[in-house]
């Protein structure tokens, strides 16, 4: 194999990301912004170097293991981590990417937000979305208990659940699925009984990711004599040991072989009189569940993109120092529009992403509109289920980009597309995802909230791109009104090409802002993402992905 010169690593994945840095410039205050880039710098630096060797090891070699007695024939039920991946969780968990979202920052005087917390995790998972997955069940475990806990449990749990250092950390879990149920939760049997001051738990939950590895697990069970289906379900909060460091009545029947994701323990937990602690109204567990289940989708959204930007570094890389036929592959036209539709696409979803986590934020802080919950949990479903896909794409790409060795495991591209299959099933796979776009359209009439919302966004921009995003508003809203009339059946046939088509309308708003805003090299991205997404090019027109090229790969760091 001929090359120009010796391959490059990246050696931060925070510095030379201008899109992340103008997002932080954007919803940071300057304080914050500061702060932000200074610590993302040094995250960035671990993330393409320590953490990421470590994730290599993690899957090939160190994934955890499963110790279920001791050498006296005792059941611990004990997962066994490499001390690579031990590092990793201190080194993640100590930044604050779960406990600053619920804490002050000393540095600031000010708890940290949504924005600054998923860019921690974007970056992690250039790395590692397979640990990112415990880090995103801890977050969920944290709102749960901030947002519903009684005082008891909130102080028993959540400064342990949030700790950056300063105490013992427990990660946290979220166990839902049980064998007979998957995605119906609503058929789940795992029963609560009435103990004391607090319930045991008895069954089974068949899906159980951080089993072995948390320290608190928020479980969904039901209350014997409470009623049949989702809404009879109350939410728990279980620790895996009790006080005196025994287990609480829990075991781990086995740990799932998953194609990838490798470094998430995932299984089959038993619950034996488990002494579990009921969070919130006992009524509400189903409720509660889902808001976490909102925050979870959005970290696999963010992991897509984590992803998505890693694959297109490794294929830039690749090809601009790869020799065929006498030239850099980057010479080529083929592979100059390939990566040149990876840079729009990926520019576009994350800062797409972006905007809704922003949104986010305002929303949980209790300061959003009805009208700004419902968009929020639209956006979340399309954007959810775009990104994934686009991770998968993006991965699999790459692979065809570098070649023979694209598939070889010395290299990262394998690793990425075999984590990020499970993207496009974890947190709710296309056809739930568009069952519940279904649900928004038939009790909020959310599509015309989305088309309305986006139409006054567009007003606000001079640009003339907006002529060519209009008309594709004006094609959805016709679409989106002929899929609210039709039968149930027929939605569901037509739902998932109607998220696709959301997103994309949500993507192109948000490109033209940016367009409009930065103008340069974003210019000529959004002109790519449109031409593209929308199939605006006639054959033999303007190459815009080959006369665009070198424009659109500066970097231009803000710091």
């Amino acid at each position: 194999m001929k090359v120009l010169q010796q391959q490059t690593k990246e050696q931060n994945f925070f510095t030379n990301e201008e899109t992340l840095q103008r997002i932080l410039t954007h919803y940071l205050d300057d304080a914050f912004k500061d702060y932000a880039f200074q610590e993302l710098a040094k995250f960035g630096e671990l993330c393409a170097n320590d953490i990421d060797e470590r994730a290599k090891f993690t899957d090939r070699e160190g994934e955890p293991k499963l110790q279920r007695y001791n050498k006296y024939g005792e059941e611990v039920s004990q997962v066994l981590v490499n001390d690579g991946y031990k590092k990793t969780v201190e080194q993640s968990y100590n930044t604050g990417i779960v406990g600053y979202v619920h804490k002050p920052i000393d540095a600031l005087g000010h708890k940290g937000n949504y924005v600054y917390s998923f860019a921690q995790g974007y970056l992690l998972s250039h790395a590692e979305p397979g640990f990112y997955c415990p880090v995103t069940l801890t977050m969920a475990t944290a709102y749960l208990l901030d947002h519903y806990a009684d005082e008891k449990v909130k102080q028993r749990f959540l400064p342990h659940v949030c700790a950056t250092g300063n105490t013992t950390l427990y990660e946290g879990a979220t166990f839902l699925t049980e064998r007979q149920g998957g995605s119906d939760v609503g058929a789940n049997v795992v029963k609560a009984v009435p103990m004391d001051d607090h319930y045991v738990l008895t069954g089974e939950k068949y899906f159980a990711s951080n089993a072995g590895m948390c320290g608190v697990a928020m479980v969904l069970a039901r209350i014997e004599g409470a009623q049949e289906g989702s809404k009879g379900l109350t939410l728990f909060a279980v620790p895996w040991r009790n006080e005196d460091g025994s287990l609480n009545g829990i075991r781990i029947r086995r740990l799932k072989d998953k194609l990838g994701v490798k470094a998430v323990p995932s299984g089959e937990v038993e619950f034996d009189h488990a002494k579990a602690y009921v969070v919130g109204d006992a009524s509400r567990g189903i409720y509660y569940m889902l808001e976490a289940l909102n925050l979870s989708r959005i970290c696999n959204a963010v992991a897509s993109i984590g992803i998505m930007r890693r694959a297109f570094l490794e294929a830039k890389h690749y090809t601009t120092n790869r020799l065929a036929f006498g030239a850099p592959l980057t010479q080529y036209p083929m592979i100059r529009d390939s990566l040149g539709k990876f840079a729009a696409k990926l520019q576009v979803e994350t800062a797409t992403i972006f905007d809704l986590i922003a949104q986010y934020d305002k929303v949980t802080a209790g300061e959003g509109t009805q009208e700004e919950q419902i968009l929020n949990r639209l956006y979340i479903a399309v954007m959810k289920k775009e990104s994934g896909e686009q991770a998968v794409h993006f991965a699999s790409e790459a692979i065809e980009l570098m070649g023979g060795n694209g598939y070889i495991e010395d290299f990262v591209t394998p690793r990425l597309l075999r984590d990020a299959q499970v993207l496009t099933v974890w947190e709710g796979t296309a056809n739930i995802l568009a069952l519940e776009l279904i649900r928004l359209v038939d009790k909020y009439q959310a599509h015309e909230l989305f088309i309305h919302t986006m139409q006054e966004r567009l007003a606000t921009i001079t640009h003339e791109f907006t002529t060519i995003v209009a008309h594709q508003l004006t094609e959805a809203q016709r679409k989106l009104q002929i899929f609210a009339s039709l039968d149930e059946a027929t939605k569901t046939f037509e739902a998932k090409a109607m998220a696709a088509l959301i997103a994309h309308c949500y993507e192109s708003v948000v490109a033209v802002e940016w367009a409009a805003r930065y103008g340069g090299k974003y210019e000529l991205l959004t002109d790519i993402y449109l031409e593209s997404t929308w199939q605006l090019r006639e054959i033999g027109a303007e190459m815009k992905t080959v006369s665009y090229f070198d424009e659109i790969m500066k970097t231009t760091p803000l710091a």
